[in-house]
């Protein structure tokens, strides 16, 4: 008798032991899901860019790839902006209207749907940069809260 019931207490054991594996395992599976999607579901799509015209060579240019460009596509400005290095001599970009050339290298503008957002003309060094690109990024959130539209002959400010 005594083997018998040490059987089935192993045997609920067993059974213990595998339905707390496929919970660990279905948490693993919610928790890569959620790192997979990220915070772009609980954020608005926005075909925002951030375009970065440079020349080859540009001492400033290197600096901003040595101190920011690793890290900026995994930043929430990255996220929300993803860079597109432009060489300065190139045509213009197809579908992009900027609101007067770019002359300096680098010169960061900030699009979306293709229109210029805002812009940092030069590298200021790390310190100065990522504040000046989150005052970009929080004008996309103001526009997606209030867009742009103007009653006919209404003149912009």
């Amino acid at each position: 008798h005594r083997q018998v019931v040490a059987a089935g207490r192993a045997a609920e054991g067993g059974f213990e032991m595998t339905r707390s594996w496929a919970w660990a395992t279905l948490r693993s599976l919610l928790l890569a899901l959620a790192m997979l999607t990220g915070p772009g579901l609980s954020q608005p799509v926005h075909a925002a860019e951030l375009l970065m015209f440079e020349l080859e060579g540009c001492p400033w240019c290197k600096l901003w790839h040595a101190e920011i460009g690793s890290a900026y596509p995994r930043s929430p400005e990255g996220l929300r902006a993803p860079l597109r290095i432009v060489d300065l001599k190139a045509p213009a970009i197809e579908g992009v209207r900027l609101d007067k050339p770019v002359r300096s290298s680098p010169t960061f503008v900030l699009v979306e749907d293709g229109r210029e957002v805002g812009r940092i003309t030069g590298y200021p060094g790390a310190d100065f940069f990522w504040p000046l690109l989150g005052d970009l990024i929080a004008k996309l959130d103001q526009g997606a809260a209030c867009p742009r539209v103007r009653a006919p002959g209404q003149r912009s400010l």
